[in-house]
């Protein structure tokens, strides 16, 4: 494996003598994609728990119309906390870096669209791409909370126990998008 490229700042990788604005912005990057993470999650679980025949193109369209909703959502959020917090309008940087967090927080729904787009091309049952697709968000979300905890310096054994705790608070959110079907 390569040595880490000091001059890469995103969301895998920041050297330790990363700056406080490259730290918030890596944990800007990384909450959004806990968001729609979370949003595609719920929506795929609502529909696959809804039994009968389900349509592919339907729900990868229900899916990525929701993760956008959420993600302008947050980006409508962090525009009006700007304003709110500074008293002006964001800079150019600032609100390119608020539309770059929620464009690249797209990216969790890769795997949902890929499947979703073999079922509705007969390539797969659209049973197993929901199941694919729901288990890749939480492998994702498994992934997003073990590069947060990685990044805070705690001895390996403290590490486990706030990924744990990560986890659990995962699987409860779960439970509730669940209990609410």
């Amino acid at each position: 494996m390569a040595a880490p490229d000091p001059e890469r700042h995103d969301d895998r990788y920041l050297p330790a003598d990363a700056t406080e604005d490259q730290r918030r912005q890596a944990g800007d990057r990384l909450r959004e994609r806990i968001y729609a993470t979370f949003t595609a999650l719920a929506v795929l679980m609502a529909i696959n728990g809804h039994g009968g025949h389900l349509d592919p193109l339907d729900t990868l369209f229900t899916l990525v119309i929701s993760v956008v909703g959420v993600l302008l959502a947050g980006l409508a959020s962090d525009f009006v906390s700007h304003m709110i917090v500074h008293n002006t309008l964001p800079s150019a940087g600032e609100f390119g870096h608020m539309a770059a967090v929620a464009s690249r927080a797209l990216g969790v729904i890769g795997v949902p669209v890929v499947v979703l787009g073999l079922a509705a091309a007969d390539v797969m049952e659209t049973r197993t791409a929901m199941i694919v697709a729901i288990v890749a968000l939480i492998v994702s979300l498994a992934v997003v909370g073990r590069i947060a905890v990685n990044r805070t310096g705690l001895p390996w054994w403290k590490q486990l126990i706030v990924l744990g705790a990560i986890t659990l608070l995962g699987v409860l959110v779960v439970f509730l998008e669940q209990l609410a079907h």
